[in-house]
């Protein structure tokens, strides 16, 4: 099996679903939610892969880096890179169930672990449990944001399989498919999230921070992580792209609390800019659920393993020797408007 044969496959099985576009940028679906698109216009969608395309790497040649040190740690854990499955749930309304809940999160949680990373598993229940189990706890589990006593009671069962970490995407407080199902969401105060971080004995993950006040709120609760994400463009029309709320967010509390991100990534090379603007794991999503379609978790290991080597050779040609190195120096938009203050 190839990416290429991946790829194929998963065009032919996800035909009304999604069109595997040469470039993945929410422009062909928009609108359409459920689905794999971006929500209302599809402006949320464009504006993360369009924030990510808008900063450029600066080449750099004259330097002794060549075997870059990818790897990172996480929760105690050590890491291939610091590229994460990001949670999915829902292939009945999403991808008219060409695979189900289990086969993605098992494709996801074991292809990350079989490249060396790790994934996390979408609110599924009993699925994301079971496939966490089978894979002797290597992923995370992240839940809806839902009743108080509901998401301490699946996190202590997180806990029971030996889960590396649990979270919530308060980011899915108004998402309409669960909204339709009848199922209950809700925003987050900062004394609701210090209430689940006391009860709940995993690291704490907040994903769905888009400005520098709520991240504060997030560290300041006890929280482990945040991702700064809005929700792949799929809960809230014309918000921007994570990558451009990044910076600001790695300002407010770098070094106080781990900071994820996703949304856009479509490369090795959108990894390094993430890493660059302040993440230190980058979360990916809809490439992976395409390579989950198309060749189940060998196909996510052959799709993490193609980052990688792209971060690499980004890494190569930037001069950057490790994690510790990343700085926004590798980027050269921001290079330059530092040069203009």
């Amino acid at each position: 099996m190839n990416l290429a044969e991946v790829r194929a496959a998963a065009k032919e099985k996800l035909k009304g679903s999604c069109r595997l576009c040469p470039v993945c940028d929410g422009r062909a679906c928009a609108g359409e939610v459920p689905g794999m698109g971006g929500i209302g216009t599809g402006a949320s969608f464009i504006a993360n892969v369009e924030a990510l395309r808008r900063r450029k790497l600066n080449l750099r040649t004259l330097h002794d880096v060549v075997e870059p040190d990818t790897t990172a740690d996480l929760f105690g854990r050590k890491l291939a890179a610091p590229i994460l499955g990001a949670p999915m749930a829902g292939t009945k309304p999403n991808i008219k169930g060409v695979i189900s809940d289990y086969d993605i999160t098992k494709a996801v949680v074991k292809g990350c672990r079989l490249a060396g990373t790790a994934g996390m598993s979408g609110d599924t229940g009993k699925v994301g449990l079971q496939v966490l189990q089978e894979e002797e706890g290597h992923g995370f589990f992240i839940f809806k944001p839902r009743e108080q006593e509901k998401i301490i009671r699946w996190a202590q069962s997180a806990a029971e399989v030996g889960a590396i970490g649990f979270g919530i995407d308060v980011d899915g407080a108004g998402l309409i498919n669960m909204r339709l199902l009848g199922m209950f969401v809700e925003p987050k105060t900062g004394a609701k999230l210090k209430e689940l971080v006391a009860n709940i004995n995993l690291p704490f993950i907040v994903k769905g921070i888009m400005t520098p006040d709520e991240a504060e709120i997030a560290a300041d609760a006890g929280a482990s992580a945040i991702v700064v994400s809005n929700h792949g463009g799929r809960v809230l029309d014309s918000t921007p792209g994570a990558a451009d709320v990044l910076p600001a967010i790695a300002a407010r509390v770098k070094g106080r609390i781990t900071i994820m991100a996703d949304g856009g990534v479509r490369s090795g090379s959108d990894v390094l800019k993430l890493l660059a603007l302040g993440a230190d794991h980058v979360l990916v999503g809809r490439p992976l659920l395409q390579a989950a379609v198309g060749g189940g978790a060998e196909g996510v290991k052959l799709a993490v393993e193609k980052m990688i080597s792209e971060l690499k050779v980004a890494m190569i040609l930037t001069g950057t020797a490790n994690l510790a190195a990343v700085s926004p120096r590798v980027l050269w938009q921001s290079e330059e408007a530092a040069e203009l203050k």
